[in-house]
């Protein structure tokens, strides 16, 4: 009998029933699998010479996680060190490090940084904002992407 048992218990593992899969993160942030999870997306789009930001929404009801965060971009007419910002997250605001690179048609590194456990917003219906301060004169090219989910 108690080899029938343990076959249950170990079987019920197996099959995603234990108390593991009762986590309260999304359990694949790319997909709608997940329940009451949608995966989100936001862009700043392709900006020149000024401020690049990236919001991930907030819905009501719902907490707004990031997932991570990447930063592409071309030189600019003169070097620049700047400090892109995360905000709104629970461990408060997040300060990053950006060099440009001096010759506008060249490719700066890219800055891509992944949160594993994912960032929750600070409190529920609260948008979380990446943002890349302007890189300065001569620079045409600055995106930045943000992905995560809402639950």
């Amino acid at each position: 009998m108690i080899n029938r048992l343990a076959a249950a218990l170990l079987l019920f593992a197996l099959a995603g029933l234990s108390p593991a899969s009762a986590q309260l993160s999304c359990p694949d942030a790319y997909s709608s699998g997940g329940a009451n999870c949608s995966p989100i997306t936001a862009s700043s789009g392709n900006v020149a010479a000024g401020v690049a930001t990236a919001t991930l929404a907030a819905v009501a009801g719902k907490v707004t996680y990031l997932c991570g965060f990447s930063i592409t971009s071309a030189g600019s007419t003169g070097a620049a060190v700047v400090s892109p910002t995360v905000t709104n997250v629970i461990t408060g605001t997040m300060t990053f490090t950006y060099a440009s690179v001096a010759g506008v048609t060249l490719a700066n590194l890219p800055l891509i940084v992944p949160f594993t456990p994912c960032l929750s917003a600070a409190t529920p219906n609260t948008t979380i904002p990446v943002s890349m301060p302007c890189l300065g004169a001569g620079n045409t090219n600055t995106t930045v992407n943000a992905w995560g989910y809402q639950r």
